[in-house]
Order: C-alpha cells, then structure tokens, then sequence
C-alpha cells in the first residue's frame, strides 16, 4: 500500500510502498477514501524537519535536556546512536480520515465489514490507504454523508473541545483569533451555538470566509483592523467586552495574548488551542483577572493508553465529552445539516501526489484551508495485511553458509543496539522483519537491507529459509512468541526479560521438552561487555565466597511510556532486571537460590537480597530517584581480600595490592557486538548457545521471585 512518510533529519517526504497493518484485537482495518491534511500541525511538522541540526534543539529544548541527560550516562556514542535512529527515520503524517472497515478486531464488534466511518488518532489515521484505528477513535458515519466531509472530523473535535472549554452560553459574544482550519471551524461551531462571532487573521480570505459562515465582523490583526474591531464588540456587547477570546493561531508573535486582553471583558475566559505563544502580559491579564484555559487535542480521552488503545470508555455521568463522543457530534451536525463543510475544501489530490501537494502548501501556492488527498475506490487485489515486500540484499550479496536472519520487532533498542551490529557481521543475513507498523517494517528495510517486509509475526515465523529468528517486541509478548519460535525448530534469540510470569517460565520449558530444541538465547549483554569480562579476569578467583553490589540508577519513566502498564508487561524491574541479576550469576557461576526485595523509596524502586549456590551473596539497588546525570550502572566486588569496581561501562579497577589498577574505555560498550557474534557463530556451528539455557531459566525464575517477595514480604525460593 502507499504511505506519506517524512525523514525528520533529512526534511524528506515520500510516498511509499509498505505492508498493510494487520488487523488487531480492539479495532478495525479501515480502506482510506479520504485522509484531511492539516495545514497547521501537518506543515509545522514539515518545517521543523528541514530546519538544521541546531534548528531543530531550538524547536525542541526539551528534547535536547533529555540527550544531554543520556550524554551523562550512557555516553556520547550510545546517545549519538540513539538520537539518529530516531531522527533518521520515517515518521507518518495525518491524523484524520474517513474510510470503510474491512475487517474487524475481537472487541470491535460494534463494527462491521463495508461500514463507513471516521477516525483519529495521529498514531493511526494516517496518510496511508490502510490504517488499524482502535474501537475509541472510530465513529460510523450516518448515511448521506459526504466521506470528503467526514473526513474533517478529527478537526471537526479539536475545534468542539476548544469551545467547549470556553463554555460558552446563547447570546455571548466571542472572538477567534486565527481563521485556519480550526478557527474555521470554531466560528461555525460557535455560530450554531447561538454565540455573536467575531473574528482575527492576517489572510483577508480567511476573514471573508468566516463571514459567510455567520461571523459578524472578521479583520485584519493591524492596528487599524482591531480597532474597527474593538468598537463592534463593545456595541454588540452593550459596552462589556468579549466574554470568550478563542485563540486558534500559531506562530511565534505573542500579538494574540495581547490581543485577546484587549478584547476582552472583564473575567473573560481565553481558550488556547492551537500552539500559541503565551507570553501573558501581567498587568492586562491582572487587571480583567482573565480565566486562560487550554484546550487538549480531541477531548477527554486523549494520550489516556487506557481510553485509546484498550477501549476503557469514561462514564458520561461523570465525563459527558470523550473525543469519540467529540467525533460523534461532529459527524451528527454534518448529517442534520448544521455543519457547513463543503465551503471549506480547497483542492482533493490522489495520495500519490502528496509530496507536490506538501511543497505547494509550504510556498503559499494554493490558497485555502481544507486540502485533502484521496485513494482508489477499491482495494488493489495484491493488498492483504500478509503481504511480504521483498528486494534484494543491500550492499553486499548473501554470504554462503551465513545465518539468515529474521526480526520480529524493530524498535528502536533493536534499531540502535542490535540490527547495527548484525549488519555489519558477514555472517549474517538480515532475510526477514515483521512490525507492527507499516513504516517501522520499512525503514529497517531502508536502513538495514532486510529482504523481505510484513507486519505479520507469521510471516517470519513460517520463513523456512531462516535460520534463527529474533523477538524484539513488548514485554507480554515473550514468551509467547518465543515458544512459537522454538516449535519451527529455529535458533531463536529473545530480548529480556523472556517471560513475565511462572507460567510462561513452565511453557517456555515444557516446549523445549516437547520439541527437543533449547537453541534459545536471551539478550543478558551485559555479561559480554569487554570491559566487566577483562576486570573478571584481572580479578580472579581468590576462592572463597564473593559479595557484590549492584547499583542501578534508572531514572524516572516518560509518564506516557508502555513500561508503566504493569498490569500488561509486567513491572520495570520484572522487564530490566534479569540484566543484573545474569551478571552476578555470571560473576558468580552459581545460580541464583533464593530472593528477598523489599520496595524502595518511591514507586517501582526495589533492593533485592540474592544467595547463590555456591554461597556467595549479592545486593540489587533498582532506584528511579536518583540525579539524571549520575552513572546509570555501578557494580563492586569484594572477595578473598580483593575489591573490584565497574563504573557505568566506562572504567573499572581492581584492588589486589597496595595500588588500585584501573582500565578504561573510549566508549560505553554493553556488549551487544560480543553478544550477537557469540549468538551467530553458535547458529552457523550448530553449536551450544552463548548461555545455558538453564541459566537462562534460573535467571528468569529469580526476576520473576522478586515480584513475589515484594508481595509477600518474606524471602522467596528461585
């Protein structure tokens, strides 16, 4: 299928071809007829991806903390790495659409196959002929409506939410500052409100529009036009002032704030919606004590996982507006008539223009507000959710006797840390990648040269021409996705943890039982890394017991982050730790016998106790508090009156003498190039794995133990 995607590094825009989504549980695969461009968030977008490199830090100082803070921690290089995976990838475009369902989920049962209906979302009704729409950013749309209108309403809800945050009342008087598409908008909205509409923009057209909507005055945003302004409200307001000032601009003049005081009555309320600068001037705002709210996207509902992803709907009792509830209403008041949107459509294009379509917006070339790009009426007959895309290898032909490889999942731990290396390894030969995502599959493609694309799991997992298969995907999938794996009688390499519960533990096991095959590998790294594995043998083994100390500072979570669903993949030490409690079994070579953890000060913070089977003992610190500038990860030994310290991957010493010795490294290497060549010559050789794999158990079983003692408080066995 074709997809609009844009390189945020390069500025570039393309339409590609990708795989279609698959069709998951709680939503719909919708057939695009029409998508709506955005002419405000779409184009700012588009902009800030041809800015320079110190262009877009400006653009985005928050995101430049957040590199500078990883910098401290995980190393220039690492952050360097991670940074242009991100950047130097497809990202999609869009976010509004209307289309016709073609197959329907488990749990979207409201829906059926050739229903028309409208979506959101700009994770999924995006520019692209197929999109996978959860059951609470889908609405059906009523018979005798256009598709090209129904295709507004993402907008359409942006716009509703913003006035319903004004509360606006019959006979009010409002101002909307900004005439682009959700200013539009609002002024319809507002006018089939009963409110008095008046009007600000700097595009003359845009101020003819909004009167024939049913604004009363709309002007220019100079001195002269405001004026003429100022004295229209105060006589339609009987000398008070506007009672709502709807900031729908963008830009960075901060002439609407000030505007808006202006403008205002005395405790009016200003609604921003679009991304405004809200320098405040203090005195004006002061004196009126004006109410400034925001307005959030679509409504109630949104950037909520809960509401969006798994369908958990809001009671009206207590919440009367979700966004699907937004969407709704918007699509009802095109059907009854109430809703003007056909003035509004400036110019449809086939999706296959849309990189002309992009450059004439961005020079100003066609007037207007509501652009749209339209698909083909019906389905090509190649497009199925299981079609694979194929090319040849890129850059180097296939080696003979190398390991065909396949991905499912690639993310950006596997973009950044693991698909790199194996690219480079002449052993190997990156043959297959599923994702979830259409253009996750097609930039590990463009970057990777993988053979083949889907985003079916199947796809890869029924590929008899691979050799091992890599599962790189969330969490709660593991382990189900791993004993897939080993049933095809492939080598098969899963990213921690490898499963969340006892139970998958027991399946995991009893598969391997049952097929006779153990070529299983986790990705415990850290065990590889050079610098720990040179200061294990510089340390040596002074007989007798060891203790050793593990301090992990992990740092806070993004709160919109999936590892917070715990009640889905599990807790974040149940995902990560399995990394620390491997190197001290490793250290140690002795299983892990028994747990005790206890809570930490703040929220998913855990100290775990651990013995060993030769009695060694060892310490977990898994704190999230801590300075973001301070090393993530430092580990000290003490044994046979000898001390050891690794600090962050970056130095480490051994105390053996009167003197301490310490090596140190130009990089912070994990050991994730050690790690997949070990994995590799394993796959080729037909040889034992890189671990054991009752290591690999007996380290999983522990992770999961320290779960069980937070809850029971008492020690627990592995």
């Amino acid at each position: 299928m074709k997809q609009v995607a844009q390189n945020y590094k390069s500025g570039e825009l393309a339409v590609l071809d990708v795989p279609p989504p698959t069709c998951a549980p709680g939503g719909v695969l919708v057939r695009s007829l029409y998508s709506l461009i955005s002419t405000g968030t779409e184009l700012m977008k588009v902009g800030e991806a041809k800015l320079s490199m110190l262009g877009k830090a400006r653009a985005r100082p928050d995101q430049v903390r957040k590199v500078l803070d990883s910098v401290a921690q995980q190393g220039a290089v690492n952050t360097y790495k991670k940074v242009m995976n991100k950047l130097d990838s497809y990202t999609p475009l869009g976010y509004s659409l209307c289309g016709v369902v073609v197959e329907v989920g488990a749990g979207a049962e409201e829906f059926s196959v050739g229903q028309l209906v409208a979506a959101a979302g700009n994770e999924f009704a995006l520019h692209a002929e197929y999109n996978w729409i959860p059951v609470n950013l889908c609405v059906p749309v009523p018979d005798g409506v256009p598709p090209e209108q129904a295709a507004f309403s993402t907008v359409g809800a942006i716009a509703m939410h913003g006035v319903r945050q004004s509360e606006v009342q019959l006979g009010d008087t409002a101002v909307v500052i900004g005439l682009g598409l959700v200013g539009q908008l609002v002024v319809r909205l507002l006018v089939a409100a009963g409110v008095r509409v008046f009007g600000i923009d700097t595009v003359d057209d845009r101020c003819r529009m909004a009167e024939k909507a049913g604004a009363l005055q709309c002007s220019s945003a100079d001195e002269a036009g405001i004026a003429s302004l100022e004295r229209s409200i105060l006589e339609a307001s009987n000398g008070l002032g506007a009672d709502h000032i709807l900031l729908a601009a963008g830009g960075h003049s901060n002439g609407p704030v000030e505007t808006a005081a202006r403008l205002a009555r005395d405790r009016a309320r200003v609604v921003d919606i679009g991304k405004t600068r809200l320098d405040l001037p203090w005195n004006a705002y002061y004196d009126k004590e004006l109410d400034v709210r925001f307005s959030r996207s679509y409504g109630p509902g949104r950037y909520d996982d809960r509401y969006e992803l798994q369908g958990i709907d809001y009671p009206a009792g207590y919440v009367r507006w979700t966004e699907r509830r937004n969407l709704a209403c918007f699509i009802d008041l095109i059907a009854r008539e109430q809703m003007d949107i056909g003035s509004l459509i400036a110019g449809t294009f086939p999706i296959a223009d849309a990189t002309d379509v992009y450059q004439q917006l961005s020079t100003g070339a066609l007037p207007g507000v509501g652009f749209l790009f339209e698909y083909p009426k019906d389905a090509p007959e190649e497009a199925s959710p299981a079609t694979a895309l194929r090319r040849e290898p890129v850059g180097r032909a296939a080696l003979a006797g190398a390991a065909r490889l396949g991905f499912i999942g690639a993310g950006n731990y596997a973009s950044s840390m693991l698909l790199p290396h194996l690219q480079k390894n002449e052993d190997a030969v990156l043959a297959h990648v599923a994702t979830n995502k259409s253009l996750s599959a097609a930039n590990a493609q463009r970057r990777f040269g993988f053979e083949n694309i889907s985003t079916e799991a199947n796809a890869v997992l029924s590929d008899e021409s691979l050799d091992a298969v890599f599962v790189v995907t969330r969490h709660s999938s593991h382990a189900e996705l791993a004993c897939r794996a080993l049933e095809t009688g492939k080598a098969v390499f899963v990213e921690k943890p490898l499963a969340l519960t006892t139970e998958d533990v027991d399946r995991i096991v009893a598969t391997v039982d049952a097929t006779g095959n153990d070529r299983l590998m986790v990705g415990f790294n850290r065990r590889f890394a050079p610098l720990l594995t040179d200061l294990r043998d510089r340390f040596g083994d002074p007989g007798g017991n060891y203790s050793l100390r593990y301090l992990v500072n992990a740092g806070r979570l993004d709160p919109s982050s999936w590892y917070l669903d715990q009640d889905k993949e599990g807790t974040r030490f149940g995902g990560e730790g399995g990394h620390f409690i491997d190197t001290l079994a490793w250290w140690l070579n002795s299983p892990p016998t028994e747990v005790y953890a206890v809570p930490g000060p703040e929220a998913g913070d855990v100290i775990v106790t651990l013995r060993f089977a030769n009695g060694s003992a060892g310490q977990i610190t898994y704190v999230g508090g801590g300075n973001a500038r301070f090393p993530k990860e430092t580990l000290d030994i003490t044994g046979g009156g000898r001390n050891g310290r690794l600090d962050n991957f970056q130095s480490a010493s051994v105390w053996a003498g009167r003197k301490p010795s310490t090596r140190k490294a130009r990089g912070t290497d994990k050991g994730q190039r050690a790690e997949l060549e070990r994995f590799v010559a394993a796959v080729r050789s037909g040889g034992p794995m890189p671990i054991s794999f009752d290591s690999l158990i007996a380290t999983t079983r522990a992770t999961i133990a320290v779960d069980r003692s937070l809850a029971s408080g008492r020690p627990e066995m592995v």
